[in-house]
């Protein structure tokens, strides 16, 4: 269906749902549109307000965006039941009837995109509310050898949440200065990398980097890497981005996580020939056994806190800590996963 054909059949829908009003204060007139997806057909609808709304199906324990709460447009999760169906949506409302007209023509381009990605309506969403909002960005310098060893690291985790969960992204702090790179409500994980051929010897950054979230478990995944530029060797670092960007159901957000963490698309193709080869994996519970100097651990000795901005290395390269069996790991990531939704 072409654009204007589109803006019609939404005109049409809209013209009608107005003439009656919505019979509570918290009910929405809805009208189905002729765009299908894997997770039903999109909807427009008008609240007891007059406002319009545009409905994107989605699944139930899907979330949506945040941040996005007026004073013209409001996104948020919205369940809707009749006698036969109850979906959930994600419910894009245009909060100012003097700009209905410029609100079509971005549920139009909603339609459009939503078309050619069926199975995930959700993020052709966000990718026209992207393509409407100016983002202005200054300039950066690249990431350095160190820095890209890291997000690399991020990135391997990312992706393996991303593999079960479209919103795992949701679970990565570290752009954000958190203290744990990432973290749900009991579980954190701190991502370690390095590019040195021998010994396990990871940074840590702070008093509070190893002390895990309260009444929760903390890991320490590290991981060595070796750089190379042979192609079809190893995973390339725009290529494990890229896949990110894939996986994920908030592009915009994920982008934004990126960008806190140094990486910028404009930046692209100065990191396109950069590869890594995973060379060993390692993960450990970070407990009463493992090597760290925390501020729990010196109040507990009586030592006043008054250190601030400590760096220290720790040594894993000895058979003590033992590290988590493969099993674990994936006991960790599902449970990570499974706290997410």
């Amino acid at each position: 269906m072409t654009d204007r054909a589109l803006r019609k059949v939404v005109e049409q829908h809209w013209t009608a749902l107005e003439a009656e009003q919505a019979s509570g204060e918290t009910r929405l007139r809805v009208s189905q549109l002729p765009v299908s997806t894997d997770g039903g057909p999109l909807a427009v609808g008008v609240d007891h307000d007059g406002h319009r709304h545009l409905l994107v199906p989605i699944h139930s324990h899907q979330k949506v965006r945040t941040g996005l709460d007026g004073p013209v447009l409001r996104l948020r999760k919205r369940p809707l039941e009749d006698k036969e169906i109850y979906q959930t949506y994600a419910d894009l409302g245009c909060l100012r009837g003097d700009l209905n007209d410029l609100f079509t023509e971005l549920c139009v381009e909603v339609l459009v995109v939503a078309e050619s990605m069926p199975e995930t309506p959700v993020k052709a969403l966000y990718r026209v509310l992207d393509r409407w909002r100016a983002l202005f960005r200054t300039e950066s310098k690249p990431l350095g050898p160190e820095q890209l060893a890291g997000l690399f690291g991020e990135l391997i985790l990312l992706n393996r949440l991303l593999e079960q969960d479209p919103s795992a992204h949701r679970l990565w702090h570290g752009p954000h200065g958190h203290r744990h790179d990432f973290s749900t409500a009991t579980i954190a994980v701190e991502v370690k990398s390095t590019t040195v051929g021998e010994g396990r010897r990871p940074r840590i950054h702070g008093l509070d980097q190893m002390e895990p979230p309260t009444d929760g478990v903390l890991c320490l995944a590290w991981f060595r890497l070796q750089r190379t530029t042979a192609d079809g060797l190893g995973a390339g670092f725009i290529e494990s981005i890229e896949r990110a960007l894939r996986l994920c159901d908030d592009e915009s957000s994920l982008l934004e996580l990126l960008s806190s963490a140094g990486f910028h698309p404009s930046d692209g193709d100065y990191y396109r020939d950069v590869r890594f080869v995973i060379t060993e994996e390692a993960w450990y519970r970070v407990d009463a056994e493992f090597p760290g100097l925390t501020s729990q651990a010196l109040a507990a000795a009586g030592v006043p806190v008054t250190i601030l901005e400590v760096e220290y290395t720790i040594d894993l390269s000895g058979e003590h800590p033992v590290p988590l069996t493969h099993d674990t790991v994936s006991e960790v990531i599902n449970t990570m996963i499974q706290e997410s939704v």
